[in-house]
Order: structure tokens, then sequence, then C-alpha cells
């Protein structure tokens, strides 16, 4: 297979794995809409990532804090880790969040435990923080975004089972979100809701003891290959109509056929050699999308089916390599169910 001959699938692949062109070096605005702004918005009000604009939340965390979030992300969570900017690029970027602040930085917290009772810290965290954080500080469903409705608030509760946030986030910055919350989030603070400074202190020593679990298992190896190929006997018609017939087998919905090229090639001169086929199951399309509106990536479904000379290949985009790639947790069952069904339209049409 010679892949500079199949450039949909791997635009999407590329799109996927958030390749960007180079530019100036410093300049963090530049960097920003660069490597941020399509997941956290142009001005920082949110999207897929969460908002980073909101005073309240940038008075409550010190430069270390963002600097680290940059270079660690947030494993399984979307974000992802920026390893391949240099020093001064992750600080620019951080000047250009606080640029939306006319507060100044906020003093570093200091890196000092906070002093409580892991065991008394359960109980109140089960109580007063699992509704919005989950039972086991996995975070929110999904990114905070549907395309069906507006976003029920301004921010997702971050996991705070999460490495990347523990390494972050001091138990000083932890306890002050928990003494004062975040005004414009649904975070309130603990203190007018009654609790004392010794329960709060007994929360922050329970959400650093998740520090102490073992980290989850990859999700996706890196080995998985991008696209997914399966040689056919057949001619290309025959194996189009036995890849139809796969298609409502799986009771799923035939949407279009095209050639690869289409919208690309001047009408009438299109390649009848590469043809892709679209079909969707949207009761399955609509949960993916509760969890990560990125699966419009590979969803609606698309197969593509090709002929060089005497030989045809049918292929697909292995959702399993976008599970590793979008770095969303969440999302890996539904790309294993969405790679057992590839592979099955895929052998469907070459058997």
């Amino acid at each position: 297979m010679t892949v500079h001959r199949f450039p949909a699938l791997l635009f999407l692949f590329a799109a996927a794995s958030g390749v960007q062109a180079a530019g100036p070096g410093t300049d963090g605005a530049h960097l920003y809409r660069r490597h941020c702004s399509a997941c956290h918005g142009h001005d920082g009000t949110g999207g897929v990532g969460v908002p980073l604009a909101l005073p309240a939340f940038l008075a409550s965390v010190d430069d270390p804090y963002l600097n680290r979030t940059i270079r660690l992300g947030r494993p399984g969570r979307v974000m992802p880790a920026f390893t391949q900017l240099a020093d001064a690029e992750v600080a620019a970027i951080v000047q250009h969040l606080r640029s939306w602040s006319p507060q100044p930085a906020m003093a570093n917290h200091a890196r000092q435990p906070v002093r409580g009772n892991v065991t008394r810290g359960q109980v109140l965290f089960a109580r007063h923080c699992a509704t919005c954080h989950g039972a086991r500080g996995e975070g929110g469903h999904g990114t905070g975004v549907t395309f069906s409705r507006p976003r029920s608030a301004p921010i997702l509760a971050p996991a705070l089972n999460n490495r990347g946030f523990l390494a972050a986030a001091s138990d000083a910055m932890i306890k002050t979100t928990l003494m004062h919350g975040r005004d414009g989030t649904p975070m309130q603070s603990f203190l007018k809701q009654g609790l004392r400074e010794r329960d709060i202190n007994d929360i922050v020593a329970y959400v650093r003891a998740f520090e102490r679990q073992p980290p989850p298992a990859d999700a996706a190896p890196d080995k998985e290959p991008p696209i997914l190929v399966r040689d056919s006997s057949y001619s290309l018609e025959e194996t189009l109509e036995k890849l139809k017939t796969a298609i409502a087998a799986a009771n799923m919905r035939l949407i279009r056929v095209q050639t690869l090229d289409q919208g690309f090639a001047a009408e009438g001169r299109e390649n009848p050699d590469q043809t892709i086929v679209y079909s969707c199951d949207f009761r399955f399309l609509n949960e993916a999308l509760q969890v990560d509106p990125r699966v419009g990536l590979f969803l609606p479904c698309r197969v593509t089916v090709v002929r060089h000379g005497d030989r045809v290949q049918v292929m697909s985009i292995n959702p399993k390599r976008l599970s590793r790639v979008f770095n969303n947790v969440e999302l890996d069952r539904l790309c294993d169910q969405m790679y057992d069904v590839y592979v099955n339209l895929l052998e469907e049409s070459v058997l």
C-alpha cells in the first residue's frame, strides 16, 4: 500500500494527532492559538477543554501549576502533555493566560503537604465532592461540550485522581480552592457550606492520597496501526456490494457512496478506483458525541475501497489508535466497540 494515495484518511489522522505548522518561538499569543485555542477557545472561554480566562481560576492558581499542567497534561482526560515545547515557550503561554486577568499573578504556593486525616477526608469527600468529581475522583463525565444543548456549567469538574493534576497542584492550591471556591463555576466555598479548616485539611489529605493508587493501564498500545487494511479477492464493484450488505447486516444506515477525491478533483475527472462509503449507527454516534465531540473524525463510519490494477483493498481508520491520540479514557470503550465494527465490515466485505 502506498500511503500517499489515501490523502483523506491521512488528513483525518493528522488532524486527530494535533499536527501543526511551525511558527514564531516565544510569542505567547501565537503559541496559545497554535497549541491551545482549538480546545480552550480563542479567547480562553472554553470548548472541548475547560475555560482558562475565568478570573477566579487565574486568581487561584500559581505559575508553576500552569507550567506543569502544560508540560504533563492530564493523562486520560483529553489534555495532552506538551513535552515538545521549550521552557521559554511554556512560560510565554502562561504569561498570555495571565493577560486575561487584571490581577497580578499570585505568589507561588509552597509545596509543603497539608496535614489531615485521610479516613475522615474520604467520608467528607463522598458527602461534599463526589457528586461533581466522581466517587473515586475520576472527574465529570465527557468533555462538557455537546451538540444538542448548551453545557450546563462553564467548566467540567476535573479529575482529582489524575496523576497530571496531582503533580501540578500543590496541597496549598487545593486547600485554597476548597476554602474559597471559584466564582463562575459550580465550585463553592466549603467554609460557606459550614466546613471547618480541619475538615478541609482532611479532604486535601484524601485527595493527595490518590497519588498512592497505581496509574491506569494505557488505553491502546503504540503498535496499533493508524489504518486497518484488508485485501479483497473480488472486483471493486463486487467488494462495494458486499460492503453494503455488511452495513445493512450491522443495522447501520448507508449514507452515501462517492469517490475518495470528490470535491478535490474537477467534476467528471474523479478517480473511480478509490471509493469511500459512509454509514452510521446514529444511536452510537450520539452516545459517543456526548463523551467527546472529536469522534467526528471517524464517525460516521468511513470505509474506503481502492483498486490498484488487479488488486483491491478495503481500509478504514483505526479507532484504537485514535483512542490513544484522543487521551480520553472515557472514549476507550467506545473506540474498542468501533474497532470491532470496522473490522467486521472490512472482513465481511472481503470474505
